[in-house]
């Protein structure tokens, strides 16, 4: 049965071990949403399990396990996937001269090309299905710069000059994108 047929919507989000992630998951679930919660570590998986959601690894700095998750979940789902709620990020703190290549590469695998990819895997699926809808929580630091928040802020910049362009560029399909700074 397909998530229209069966009324319950279903929702991909990342970053759900604790937070932001976890609270709106819990919401959504609470608001009869089918959602799929997200965490890298899992002890953090089988602990959204025991509060009763429905929980997958996903490891944003990790090709296939962007991809395993993706599949796992659409395979749950008969295929659809009515939205995506890139939520899954973290701030690497320090003083922008102190800051590694690897580190700012490290901080970018996540917060950055991690969420593109799964973005761009959903597309796909929403452009089939005609519809979706994706929601990319950015934060106050990708609108303003801090000192010692330099790899964040410049992350979440990078979040924010993607996700106004994909609005640009889908403006004319059934995919809805917004962004949130908290």
């Amino acid at each position: 049965m397909t998530e229209r047929a069966s009324g319950a919507r279903s929702v991909l989000i990342t970053g759900c071990s604790s937070g932001i992630g976890l609270c709106v998951a819990q919401g959504l679930a609470a608001r009869g949403w089918r959602v799929f919660a997200t965490a890298r570590r899992d002890a953090d998986v089988a602990a959204l399990q025991a509060k009763g959601l429905e929980s997958v690894q996903l490891d944003l700095a990790d090709a296939d396990s962007i991809r395993r998750a993706l599949d796992e979940v659409l395979a749950r789902t008969g295929g659809t996937l009515y939205a995506l709620f890139n939520n899954g990020a973290y701030g690497q703190p320090g003083a922008v001269e102190d800051l590694t290549r690897a580190v700012l590469r490290e901080q970018f695998e996540t917060n950055v090309f991690g969420t593109m990819e799964l973005t761009n895997r959903v597309i796909s699926v929403m452009r089939a299905q005609g519809h979706g809808r994706i929601v990319q929580n950015s934060s106050v630091l990708g609108l303003v710069a801090l000192p010692y928040r330099g790899a964040y802020n410049a992350s979440k910049f990078a979040l924010e000059g993607r996700t106004d362009t994909l609005r640009l560029e889908l403006q004319d399909t059934a995919i809805r994108v917004a962004l949130i700074e908290p």
